[in-house]
């Protein structure tokens, strides 16, 4: 090691993202896999919490009848669904749309998450979810499922239980998802670096690394 040289520049990412986001799942995988090859970087990634349907009942809604509402039938949402599925191929990343059979409220994912983050490596328990959710079809809404996913990743599932059960973190994924909008985001997933650049969608990965370039250049 040179003691001499100087140390890795530092940056700050926060991730505003919903887990029910397949976009999210997407560009966040992109994020990780840029980061990954930037071994120079030292970023520390702030999962901030965003909620796309905040009055979804606590135990889901029937997929069907979300997407009549969405997207006003499935046709259009399985074409959608095509695209996204492709694109998610590219990128080893599996959607399985045809096994969703609720749309979950993401609202105790989110909680678990802050919780979690604090004893996990937080993107690898954002990977697990996603996994969960897209490429599985099970349902990130139920606290068992949430349990189990947090048991895989080395959480003690009857401890994560209780949390769960409980109303920990509630207050602040709201307060999260209202400094959103209030920040003018309106759409995820969307990344803001060192609290000034910032960026929407699932991005092709040049331009993170693009984005990544501006901040550092600053």
């Amino acid at each position: 090691m040179n003691i001499l040289a100087p140390p890795p520049p530092r940056l700050s990412i926060e991730v505003v993202f919903d887990f029910v986001c397949p976009w999210c799942h997407l560009g966040i995988a992109r994020l990780l896999r840029v980061l990954a090859a930037r071994p120079d970087l030292q970023a520390e990634l702030l999962w901030r919490p965003f909620l796309l349907n905040p009055d979804i009942a606590p135990g889901g809604t029937p997929r069907q009848d979300w997407l009549a509402r969405k997207f006003g039938g499935e046709e259009r949402a399985r074409r959608l669904h095509g695209a996204i599925a492709e694109l998610g191929a590219a990128e080893g990343i599996p959607f399985r749309f045809d096994l969703q059979r609720r749309v979950p409220s993401s609202l105790d994912a989110h909680r678990l998450l802050r919780w979690a983050g604090r004893q996990v490596p937080a993107a690898t328990l954002v990977s697990a979810i996603f996994h969960a959710f897209f490429a599985e079809g099970r349902d990130i809404g139920q606290a068992e499922t949430l349990a189990a996913i947090a048991a895989a990743e080395g959480l003690d599932a009857e401890e994560t239980r209780r949390f769960l059960a409980g109303q920990g973190e509630t207050e602040w994924v709201h307060l999260e998802n209202l400094r959103a909008h209030r920040l003018g985001i309106n759409g995820v997933p969307c990344f803001l670096v060192d609290g000034v650049h910032a960026i929407a969608g699932a991005q092709e990965p040049e331009v993170l690394e693009r984005l990544i370039e501006v901040a550092l250049a600053d």
